[in-house]
């Protein structure tokens, strides 16, 4: 069963409440976002973020293309790969609600050409949840690297009787493309149409979709943004190469999609409870409780559902799934109890998708999540301002100074530093970090030029003074936290440059 601890339950901020705080924290949001893409010299980043159907961030970072330098957009479209198999196992979900399906289904039901092989006993549930025991790609799996054509649905039928089966099955998760393609075709037999067109009548139309795509067949060259290689240190100069963008054919279910951010987010936001535009919530249910337990050498390694990746971040109960392909790595993070949806696409291989979307629900957490005083800072509350160090600070609201004025970037020899208002709080954080709530420090006002560290464990300076000072027209230009001064990115640089010419 999908499930959250009530412990969970009870500090869960509202739809709300979660929607305020994305858009509060955009920018905060974004900066993380766009640091990360040019320190890990990602060609380009599309994030959306969305509660429901309200979009909290869309924004796009870097290059479409790097050889021709076209700068990405929010419209560019990405193949977003395995999140295909989401939308066949929804496609298949609802023929199920329609009484024409069933999980206990073999194949042969549907594809008699199947009717004399192993594989033609397989279920339906068993394809949807990775069980059956088939083959990852086929024998000969180098389309992945543009040296042939992806498989069509005539040459795949032809090669499973072969080479199909690898395993028993429900002895192993045993991921495979090839078994989603077979569950294509099983989806558009059991819809009576093609695969495509039942997608699109049953998933893309009514939900509004209009930049999303079964594949890259007829898409417009200059609507897609280009996939790139990643960057294999044999050159510490060399960029990345623009990749080709090919069909999947008969392997479209299992990988072909093509989508920008905000639609592959709009539709994940049709997986959250309560939401029937799609499904029931039985059917939901079904799809995202654990089909799989992934053990590897004794250690769990993560979990799978029916057609969805099932993790738990930050205490949350997070479904959706990743993308691979070459030239593009993509992520969705779905917490289908409030709907908050994060939708990272990036078009390199290799690309940090996974990082910046568990990143970002980190920071909306903090953002969205009412900081407790701590027992220190209940005691001290009563403390005026200048009180000795490790004291709380004063009311920020009370003393009439706003948070926002301490807000910005700086830099010093060690790093990163941001200062931000996430939802009602002033946090600093390590922006250059893969968390950036790791070791994260609430922040408390003492008087216009000085901050406060709240006191709890860390190998920072907790409970310490932090001065900050500015120029003529108030802006904060520098910030000492920890007897270490760092400044603004302009004037951090002009003197790191200074001091290498001394040299």
């Amino acid at each position: 069963m999908t499930t959250t601890p009530d412990d969970v339950r009870a500090t869960t901020p509202s739809r709300e409440r979660l929607l305020t705080a994305v858009r509060d924290s955009a920018e905060a949001l974004t900066a993380w976002v766009d640091l990360r893409r040019r320190q890990l010299r990602v060609p380009g980043v599309q994030v959306c973020i969305r509660v429901g159907e309200g979009i909290g961030v869309s924004a796009a970072f870097g290059s479409a293309d790097v050889e021709n330098d076209v700068p990405l957009t929010t419209r560019h479209l990405f193949r977003v790969a395995s999140h295909s198999k989401t939308f066949t196992a929804t496609a298949a979900m609802q023929l199920r609600e329609d009484g024409v399906l069933g999980l206990d289904d073999r194949v042969a039901r549907w594809v008699p050409e199947l009717a004399d092989h192993a594989l033609g006993s397989v279920t339906v549930r068993e394809l949807l949840g990775h069980q059956a025991g088939i083959v990852r790609d086929g024998e000969d799996a180098d389309f992945w690297q543009h040296l042939g054509d992806f498989p069509t649905v005539e040459e795949l039928l032809a090669r499973l009787p072969g080479e199909g089966r690898v395993l028993e099955p429900n002895t192993h998760f045993k991921y495979t493309n090839v078994g989603y393609s077979l569950l294509g075709i099983v989806v558009a037999r059991a819809a009576g149409s093609s695969y495509e067109e039942a997608v699109r009548s049953r998933i893309l139309d009514p939900l509004g979709l209009s930049r999303v795509h079964v594949d890259i067949d007829d898409v417009p060259t200059e609507e897609c943004a280009w996939g790139h290689s990643g960057l294999f240190g044999r050159d510490e100069d060399e960029p990345p190469f623009v990749l080709a963008n090919p069909s999947t054919f008969g392997m479209a279910p299992a990988t072909g999609f093509v989508a920008c951010a905000e639609d592959l987010s709009a539709y994940a936001a049709a997986h959250a409870l309560g939401d029937d535009r799609l499904l029931t919530d039985a059917s939901k249910r079904l799809m995202q409780r654990d089909e799989s337990i992934l053990v590897v050498d004794g250690k769990e390694q993560g979990r799978y559902g029916l057609g969805l990746i099932l993790d738990e971040i930050g205490g949350r109960r997070i479904v959706g799934h990743s993308g691979g392909f070459p030239g593009f790595i993509t992520r969705t993070l779905v917490d289908p109890v409030t709907g908050l949806v994060v939708c990272v696409l990036t078009n390199q291989t290799g690309g940090p998708a996974a990082e910046l979307a568990t990143g970002l629900l980190k920071l909306i957490d903090l953002a969205a999540r009412e900081a407790m005083p701590t027992d220190d800072e209940a005691a001290a509350r009563s403390l005026p301002a200048g009180a000795p160090l490790g004291s709380a600070p004063q009311d920020a609201a009370a003393a009439g100074i706003d948070p926002e004025s301490f807000t910005g970037r700086f830099v010093c020899s060690w790093g990163y530093l941001d200062i931000r208002m996430l939802g009602d709080r002033l946090v600093a954080y390590s922006p250059d970090s893969p968390d950036p709530t790791f070791e994260h420090q609430d922040l408390r006002i003492v008087d216009a030029d000085t901050l406060t560290a709240r006191p709890q464990d860390g190998f920072g300076a907790p409970g310490e003074l932090w001065h900050v000072a500015r120029d003529d027209a108030g802006a904060p230009v520098a910030v000492r936290s920890g007897g270490v001064t760092q400044w603004r990115e302009e004037e951090f640089f002009a003197r790191y440059r200074q001091d290498a010419a001394r040299r």
